[in-house]
């Protein structure tokens, strides 16, 4: 960097971008001169120059006489003393054009010099930036050393640099190796792949050929046994030449015939190996299956060996040595990351493994990642396949308003709708509750978001304040400038306006931050806010007095207390109130209360059946969680418990419908419109 400030002898120590004004304008007179003139001028960069140039700056000028002592005069004096102008014409052209080309070349050869100077700046000044960046860096690490308390922390501090040092080494390693074992399986790949091309070419020019000797000797035998006498003499061929023919012609039929064999027998060859591939990939399916079903049952033990470091975490019966090596046990299971054991995000944008707000919560977390696993693993090939080759051949064939109410789609929905299929089945039952709305009013939506535009809704402020604590752990949800929020905030102000009676209430804007996500459209997602407000839900859900809601929570504490009495014995002992927990998994249809894997076919079977789905899995989550609820004696322990047990519930596959234990709700609307009344 050093060597870069260093200037020559001739050149003065000034920036490359200094520019001299006086240069400037005689460059600018030069240019318009010699653009007169039609000889090509090259603009001069500001640079350094010698002492001659800056006193005496260069100029082309062919109009006026030429101050260059080199440049032969306009006149010569006569012998008298008088004066006599010279023709400028008379002047020597090719002095001229050599005077103007010298210049040419070297102000091109200062631009060039000009132009390595910047080039060798801009590396400096990136060699600094590169410096900056890396100062700024031990800066901060220097920081936290010295922010540390005692020389134990810091200790621990320099420990935990290595290790991560060490690790990232290690990987870099592994995925060295990994890049250079896969760059020599694509190289043979490659080669035999060309082996194979040169292989299939031989094969066909060799079979083209064949085919054109036997199209000819066709056509022969053809002629000879139509005409035999005309041919023969229009050939005028001898006995010797017809007899060497009809030797080609045998020995032609034996190659063909030799030819036929080998084909069968290749045929055979490959229908050998087609047998033997066949049979290969049913033995790596079976292998693969075998794999996924010990890489689950390895996260099932892993998962209990943690479920057990975390009661013996809980315990107190432990020494302070048994509890250190509990401890060193749980951080060395926490050392591997979530994300190498299950992908952070979904299809859907939703975050698979929720971050807790509470630190001793990771060993939960790790727990529920691999449970998610294993139930992934142990469902990929058997369930989700064998669902979605029955969605398949269920919708083959059939256009979106084929679909009609029937026994066998609501069993199909219980099980849930594969990825594939969802928006268009969604897209489907939204229509079919709208049908008639959208028949009146086919431009509704685009109607309410003009209007919206021009005057402004009562409720809009609310909405705004709640758009950016819609589904802050999703992907398209999280960025405050991400388009979703956009679309978000149209279909809320359309709804309003669309259902005065309603308004906007905390919570649509979940539901209808969801339908954008599967049905990907603005006016569909309006038209689902719609249906779930309007039809399925009871009245006066989502008004200012709630009283629909309050409904049902009476109702649902009824059949609690039916259903799971020792449960809410457990709970009205320690003064538990479930209502606060339960209210807003009714309001918003456990929309950030369960994993987006259940939310979305809870809402699959919701769509179809209407609110008695809600109560039927959360009556299964208490069910299903009642045994760990009824072991916790503190009513703040139960609280906060209540509050995050739902985001623990991993197997999908265990459905609150097909048992007769859990067929409960026949009677759940009349039930609703009674205390609805009791309630007014």
């Amino acid at each position: 960097m050093r060597s870069l400030l260093v200037r020559r002898p001739s050149q003065e120590r000034r920036s490359i971008f200094w520019l001299n004004s006086s240069l400037t304008d005689t460059s600018k007179t030069d240019t318009s001169n010699t653009s007169s003139a039609n000889i090509p001028t090259i603009a001069v960069s500001p640079a350094p120059l010698s002492p001659q140039s800056e006193v005496q700056p260069p100029k082309v000028d062919y109009e006026k006489p030429s101050d260059d002592p080199q440049v032969p005069c306009s006149s010569f004096s006569l012998p008298n003393g008088k004066k006599k102008k010279c023709n400028s014409a008379t002047l020597p052209i090719d002095r001229k054009e050599a005077n103007a080309l010298e210049r040419t070349s070297r102000l091109q050869q200062e631009k060039l010099t000009l132009a390595e100077e910047v080039k060798a700046q801009k590396e400096l000044v990136w060699l600094l930036h590169k410096a900056l960046e890396s100062a700024q860096l031990e800066k901060r690490a220097c920081a936290e050393f010295l922010a540390a308390e005692g020389e134990q922390e810091r200790l621990e501090l320099l420990r935990h640099g290595e290790r991560c040092a060490a690790d990232l080494r290690y990987q870099v390693e592994r995925l060295k190796r990994e890049n250079e074992a896969l760059q020599r399986s694509l190289s043979e790949r490659d080669a035999h792949v060309i082996e194979l091309q040169s292989n299939i070419k031989l094969l066909m020019e060799k079979n083209q050929a064949k085919q054109q000797v036997i199209v000819k000797l066709s056509d022969e035998l053809t002629e000879c046994i139509a005409d035999p006498q005309r041919s023969i003499s229009s050939a005028s061929i001898s006995k010797q030449t017809f007899r060497q023919m009809s030797q080609e012609l045998d020995s032609l039929k034996d190659d063909i015939e030799a030819y036929k064999t080998q084909n069968k027998f290749l045929n055979s060859e490959i229908y050998q190996l087609t047998k033997l591939w066949r049979n290969s990939s049913e033995q790596e399916k079976s292998l693969m299956v075998k794999c996924a079903y010990l890489e689950a049952s390895n996260c099932q033990m892993e998962s209990r060996y943690l479920g057990v470091l975390r009661k013996l975490q809980d315990t107190k019966l432990l020494n302070a040595q048994q509890r250190d090596t509990v401890r060193t046990l749980i951080e060395d299971a926490l050392q591997e990351n979530i994300k190498d054991v299950i992908k952070e995000f979904d299809e859907y944008g939703f975050k698979l493994i929720p971050d807790y707000e509470v630190e001793d919560m990771k060993l939960l977390s790790k727990i529920q990642a691999l449970e998610i696993r294993s139930n992934n693993l142990l469902q990929q090939d058997i369930g989700d396949k064998s669902l979605l080759a029955r969605w398949t051949q269920y919708l083959g064939g059939r256009s979106p308003d084929d679909l009609a109410l029937s026994p066998e789609l609501k069993g199909l929905l219980r099980w849930g709708i594969p990825r594939e299929y969802r928006r268009r089945v969604w897209s489907w039952m939204v229509r079919t509750r709208t049908k008639s709305d959208r028949e009146r009013h086919p431009d509704l939506f685009q109607q309410l978001c003009e209007k919206s535009l021009t005057t402004p809704h009562p409720a809009s402020r609310q909405i705004q304040l709640d758009l950016h604590r819609t589904l802050t752990t999703n992907q398209h949800f999280s960025s405050p400038s991400s388009p979703a929020l956009q679309q978000l905030h149209r279909v809320l102000l359309a709804f309003a306006w669309q259902n005065p009676e309603v308004g906007y209430c905390q919570g649509l804007n979940r539901l209808a931050a969801l339908a954008l996500l599967v049905l990907q459209n603005e006016e569909d997602a309006f038209w689902c806010l719609v249906t779930i407000v309007q039809s399925l839900m009871p009245q006066d859900y989502y008004t200012k007095t709630l009283l629909g809601s309050q409904a049902d929570q009476r109702v649902f504490k009824d059949f609690m207390a039916e259903k799971l009495p020792r449960l809410v014995a457990h709970l009205e002992e320690h003064n538990v109130d479930v209502s606060l927990i339960t209210f807003n998994w009714f309001l918003v249809v456990f929309v950030e209360s369960l994993p987006s894997e259940i939310l979305l076919k809870v809402w699959d079977a919701f769509f179809y059946e209407g609110t008695k789905v809600i109560f039927r899995y959360a009556l299964a989550l208490f069910k299903y969680k009642e045994e760990d609820i009824l072991k916790i004696h503190d009513s703040t322990e139960i609280y906060q418990y209540l509050r995050f047990f739902t985001k623990t519930v991993t197997d999908s596959s265990q459905r609150p419908f097909n048992t007769n234990k859990n067929r409960i709700l026949f009677s759940v609307i009349r039930f609703q419109e009674y205390v609805s009344r009791k309630i007014c």
